[in-house]
């Protein structure tokens, strides 16, 4: 699905990477609005039940959007700016990680 391309006033565009998918991200916007403006809801899913998971508030209340960025779990796609270069990947369950002894 094509992303709206309106260019005014968006700056220079990038691209974040998420679960091996390239997508075009603008200076400004969170990972979850990329995402969303890519036509990609789906941004992880649950411990429990294994059920999709996507935003829900869009403030950062709620955590329903937790990703993996840049290696590190639990991190809030509706309340974290994309940056050139990242790597993402969606969270499945808690996320937790690995630590060496």
């Amino acid at each position: 699905m094509p992303r709206v391309d309106d260019k005014r006033g968006r700056g220079e565009g990038f691209e974040i990477v998420v679960d091996g998918t390239r997508f075009r991200a603008y200076p400004g916007e969170t990972v979850a609005a990329v995402l969303i403006a890519s036509g990609w809801y789906r941004l992880g899913e649950s411990h429990r039940r294994k059920r999709a998971r996507g935003i829900y508030c869009g403030m950062g209340i709620c955590y329903e959007c937790i990703m993996v960025v840049n290696g590190s779990p639990n991190i809030r796609a509706c309340q974290t700016r994309a940056l050139p270069g990242m790597i993402i990947a969606t969270q499945c369950g808690l996320g937790k990680i690995d630590v060496e002894s």
